[in-house]
C-alpha cells in the first residue's frame, strides 16, 4: 500500500534537470521550424512515408476508431481531465480548486503559444483529398497534439509533485493517450509527423518550463 507524501524540501538538482529539459525541448523545436520553413519546403522523408502508408492503410473501422481518439484532443476534454486532476492532488477544498484553476489556466497559456506558432509559421496541411477528418487552420504544430500532450504533461506534473505522488498505471495511461492523439492525426492524413512532433516538443518544452518556474518558487511559498 502507497503511503502518502509528505511535502519536503526541493532538489536544487530536480530544478536544473527540467530546465535542461525545457531548454533542450525549445532548441530542437527551434530546428525543426526552422526546417519545415524552409524554402525549397520538401517533406522529411518520415513525413512522406508515414503519410503515404495511413492513406493506404486506413479502413473504415480504424479511421473511425482513430477519429474518436483524436476527438479526446480537443474541446472540453483536456480541461475537464485537468480539473480532475486538480481534485484528485489536493488535500483541501481551497487546495483543489485552486490547483484546478492553475493546471487550466496553464494549459490555456499553451495554447495560446501554439496559436502564435501556427500562425507564424504558417504550414499548409497534407492534400485535402487525403483527409479522413474534419480540420481546419494551420498544421505547424498539431494542435490536438500540443493540447493533449500538454494535458498529459501537466497531469503527470501535479501529481508527481502532489504529495500521493503518481501512479504509474496512471502514468502509462495518460501517456499513451496522448501518444495516441499524436499519431491519429498523421493517421487521419489531417497532419504531417513533423508537425505531431513539433506539438509533442513545444509541450514538454512549455509544462517543464511552467514546472521550473514551480520549483524555483517551491522553497518560498512551501510545498
Amino acid at each position: 500500500m502507497n503511503r502518502p507524501r509528505t511535502a519536503g524540501p526541493v532538489d536544487p538538482a530536480a530544478g536544473r534537470r527540467v530546465g535542461w529539459v525545457a531548454v533542450s525541448a525549445f532548441v530542437l523545436l527551434a530546428a525543426l521550424t526552422l526546417w519545415v520553413t524552409r524554402p525549397s519546403g520538401h517533406l522529411l522523408p518520415a513525413d512522406a512515408s508515414l503519410h503515404s502508408w495511413s492513406v493506404a492503410h486506413r479502413p473504415a473501422p480504424a479511421a473511425a476508431a482513430a477519429r474518436a481518439v483524436t476527438d479526446t484532443g480537443t474541446g472540453v476534454v483536456p480541461y475537464a481531465a485537468l480539473f480532475l486532476v486538480g481534485m484528485y492532488v489536493g488535500r483541501t477544498a481551497r487546495q483543489r480548486c485552486a490547483l484546478a484553476a492553475a493546471l487550466m489556466v496553464c494549459l490555456g497559456a499553451g495554447q495560446v503559444l501554439r496559436y502564435g506558432a501556427m500562425s507564424v509559421v504558417a504550414r499548409r496541411r497534407p492534400p485535402v483529398g487525403d483527409w479522413a477528418a474534419h480540420a481546419s487552420g494551420w498544421s505547424f504544430p498539431s494542435g490536438h497534439t500540443t493540447t493533449a500532450a500538454m494535458t498529459a504533461a501537466l497531469a503527470i506534473a501535479a501529481m508527481s509533485l502532489g504529495s500521493r505522488g503518481a501512479p504509474r498505471f496512471a502514468v502509462c495511461v495518460i501517456g499513451l493517450w496522448a501518444a495516441a492523439v499524436g499519431v491519429s492525426r498523421v493517421y487521419l492524413g489531417v497532419h504531417w509527423f513533423t508537425d505531431v512532433l513539433a506539438g509533442w516538443l513545444l509541450a514538454v518544452g512549455w509544462v517543464c518550463l511552467v514546472v521550473w518556474v514551480y520549483l524555483r518558487r517551491a522553497p518560498a511559498v512551501g510545498r
